[in-house]
């Protein structure tokens, strides 16, 4: 019989829920797509320097117009087709708030959006396509991972362990709580922040870095912390159906830690980062890529933890094996 994996096609998977998968795979290869194609086309605006010379600045200026146009034309279907969830879970209320962690996501897509239109209509100003579509893309790899180890743990089980459900349901409402604060405290020192560039500092980056912040609000990786670990759990449970109550204890306590310290790692992670943001050092597309890691580092972590335990069982029941 072959294993149960931490993020593995469970057998029986409903079609319902094969659609699912298949769709949210769909929206998010498209959005990979596009995002390399628009950072491809924002490469000219990288180059472009006033110490160029004035004919090559000409040219220049005109590939960077029709570039970002594009950039334009490709980021529009990323907004209406692979962001789409975001836009429909905006009111979806979570737990006893209607602050989830779309708010984030949709505040910094509409706030480099809108700026760049507007930029590529004028030919004034920066533009963030290729932020947004990574924003979109990393986004949509998070949720991915998320999604596929619920799938994991929910449709591969044939039974539910009752102490590793007591401890999910423990853990999920802890997560809850901090990204819920995580999420206000962001916003508004987003806003802030902004305000402050633009009144004292530099009315050009206020813009940036209100984008940097409004990404790296976005709590991609807290919410992994808890799927990521139970579906490791849940795996090693119906890999290993002969576990005393003495391994079961065990690995419900592996899982809890390892679930901390994918809240509470990422949560350092941001906070370390959120000075940088403020200070303009982070750009938007930096940004991106410092989500995109932070999620990682919590599938990884759950993946570790998957393997760590699948070692620790086989050995103890095959010592147990030859004791008997």
């Amino acid at each position: 019989m072959k294993q149960v994996s931490i993020f593995a096609i469970p057998k029986n998977l409903p079609y319902e829920e094969r659609l699912k998968r298949r769709q949210m795979l769909a929206r998010l290869g498209f959005a990979w797509l596009v995002m390399m194609q628009v950072m491809m086309f924002a490469f000219p605006g990288y180059l472009r320097n006033d110490y160029i010379d004035s004919e090559i600045l000409d040219t220049l200026d005109a590939a960077i117009i029709a570039m970002n146009w594009i950039s334009l034309a490709l980021t529009i279907p990323v907004l209406f087709y692979s962001a789409s969830p975001v836009w429909s879970g905006l009111f979806q209320k979570q737990g006893s708030s209607w602050i989830n962690m779309n708010w984030p996501v949709a505040l910094g897509i509409v706030v480099a959006f809108i700026p760049s239109t507007i930029t590529t209509w004028t030919h004034k100003g920066e533009v963030y396509f290729e932020s947004i579509s990574m924003f979109v893309a990393f986004l949509l790899t998070a949720r991915y991972l998320e999604f596929t180890a619920n799938q994991s743990a929910q449709f591969s089980q044939t039974k539910t362990e009752p102490l590793l459900e007591q401890a999910r349901a423990t853990l999920a409402q802890k997560a809850d709580k901090v990204a819920f604060w995580f999420i206000i405290v962001q916003i508004a020192l987003a806003i802030i922040t902004a305000l402050v560039w633009y009144l004292y500092i530099d009315q050009t980056h206020a813009v940036p870095v209100l984008v940097s912040l409004f990404v790296m609000s976005c709590p991609c990786a807290m919410a992994m912390a808890v799927p990521t670990a139970y579906s490791a759990a849940q795996a090693i449970f119906l890999n290993h159906s002969s576990l005393n109550h003495e391994q079961k204890e065990y690995v419900i306590t592996k899982t809890v830690h390892c679930t901390n310290q994918n809240l509470y790692g990422s949560l350092v992670w941001h906070l370390l980062m959120t000075p940088l943001a403020m200070l303009g050092i982070v750009a938007p597309w930096l940004a991106a890529i410092t989500m995109l890691i932070s999620s990682l580092a919590v599938a990884w972590n759950a993946y570790h933890l998957y393997k760590k335990l699948s070692k620790d069982m086989t050995g103890e029941l095959a010592v147990t094996q030859v004791v008997m």
